[in-house]
């Protein structure tokens, strides 16, 4: 029988064949809209009540740092239990999160404490979430194939939604105020917990072997770092993840302070950012050539430095807004392609511990960078905070530019065809 593998007519986009993918993915596209508003709207808002860079860093420290702590378990409990199942009480979690700060918003009594303890409960939820929603991934796609293109048009919606979720915040904070950011936000989840529902998930072989949770998060450990290619990777991840993603916690100052705008102008400039994404995500999802990603994991560091380090130059909102587009697209060709690659060469019953080890390099790591920036931005500025964030992106991809050989014969090991 012939390989259909092999029909050089596949489709552009071969992870829509599968009716899960495309349920979760319109599912996801409407949420992550709402969130992105919720995003804006909250570090608006703790900059409106406090004027404080550190409370800035604050509350995106608390948002966070559940996951540095309890990833990893997050990693087990989802190696165990049903993925699928675990998606849907984590979006009942974060609707119900996003809902009770609304209703605070609306009735005009939110203070920085609310902010700060609701952004600790929804880290709590991420902890769990992101490595099931990562692990998922495979259990969506009827090919194993179609893989790596369900990942990049994944994450090409996540910054997609970042460029109309932000210009809508920005308009709604402006005209009517943050609450009702919010109050869509929790509306939203109703869509991704509706497309769960729908979706034909066919049962996963779970191993019954019963193991200390502390065993087993040593476990994915050693894998992960005794595995030349895995460690690198997430090594670089949380080294750009501690300083080159500080520019999303001090964008609001360089909108109120340093370009002299509003609201409207954070939502522009987190768009601008958003529409370099996604053309990032849209090379990554047209293209099926695993060993490019070896090239982009290295190269993308150095557009987000190189635009971390212009952008902080600049006073005037056009080239800011130019230059974030470069922003968004080092950030989105950083995290998709690392993420595509561990994904293509994990193990199956070690992929919740790889991907929640993977998320505290990425999302673990992110608050003590906030937490950091907000210091740094009171201390020496935004600008100069931003200019140390660029080279030091810039230096931890030269260092990891000698590690591509090593990724290339990991691809070559598990993939031999690619």
């Amino acid at each position: 029988m012939a390989n259909t593998d092999e029909n050089p007519k596949q489709p552009l986009l071969p992870a829509l064949r599968s009716r899960n993918c495309r349920l979760f993915f319109a599912g996801q596209g409407v949420s992550l809209i709402g969130s992105w508003m919720t995003q804006l709207a909250t570090i608006w808002l703790v900059y409106y009540l406090t004027n404080s860079p550190v409370m800035l860093g604050l509350v995106g420290f608390c948002s966070q740092i559940p996951s540095f702590f309890l990833a990893p378990f997050g990693g087990v409990f989802v190696d165990r239990f049903s993925r699928y199942h675990t998606l849907i009480v984590t979006q009942i979690f974060s609707m119900i999160q996003s809902l009770v700060l609304a209703g605070l918003a609306l009735t005009g009594t939110i203070e920085v404490w609310h902010i700060i303890s609701l952004s600790l409960f929804q880290g709590l939820i991420n902890s769990v979430d992101a490595p099931a929603r990562q692990a998922f991934a495979p259990e969506l796609v009827e090919r194993k194939e179609d893989l790596a293109n369900a990942i990049a048009i994944n994450s090409t919606i996540i910054n997609t939604t970042q460029l109309i979720g932000p210009a809508i915040g920005g308009l709604l904070i402006a005209s009517i105020g943050a609450a009702y950011c919010f109050l869509i936000d929790g509306l939203s989840y109703l869509a991704v917990i509706a497309a769960l529902l729908a979706m034909n998930i066919r049962p996963r072989h779970i191993s019954l072997k019963i193991g200390n949770p502390f065993q087993k998060v040593a476990e994915g450990l050693v894998y992960a770092f005794t595995f030349p290619a895995v460690r690198a990777i997430l090594l670089l991840s949380a080294l750009i993840s501690f300083m080159g993603l500080q520019y999303t916690i001090l964008l609001t100052i360089f909108a109120e302070d340093i370009l002299k705008g509003s609201a409207e102008t954070l939502g522009f400039l987190m768009a601008a950012s958003g529409i370099g994404a996604s053309f990032g995500g849209i090379y990554l999802a047209t293209s099926s050539k695993i060993l490019e990603v070896c090239q982009l994991i290295a190269f993308s560091p150095v557009i987000l430095g190189m635009a971390l380090i212009a952008f902080s130059l600049s006073r005037f909102l056009p080239l800011s807004l130019f230059l974030m587009l470069f922003v968004g697209l080092g950030t989105m060709l950083q995290i998709t392609s690392s993420n595509t690659f561990l994904q293509t060469i994990v193990d199956d019953d070690k992929r919740g511990r790889l991907m929640s080890l993977y998320t505290m390099s990425f999302l673990g790591i992110l608050p003590l960078g906030n937490l950091l920036a907000g210091f740094l931005a009171n201390r020496i500025g935004a600008p100069n905070t931003l200019i140390i964030d660029g080279i030091v992106c810039i230096i931890g991809a030269t260092l990891f530019y000698r590690k591509i050989p090593v990724l290339k014969q990991a691809i070559a090991t598990q993939n031999p065809s690619r």
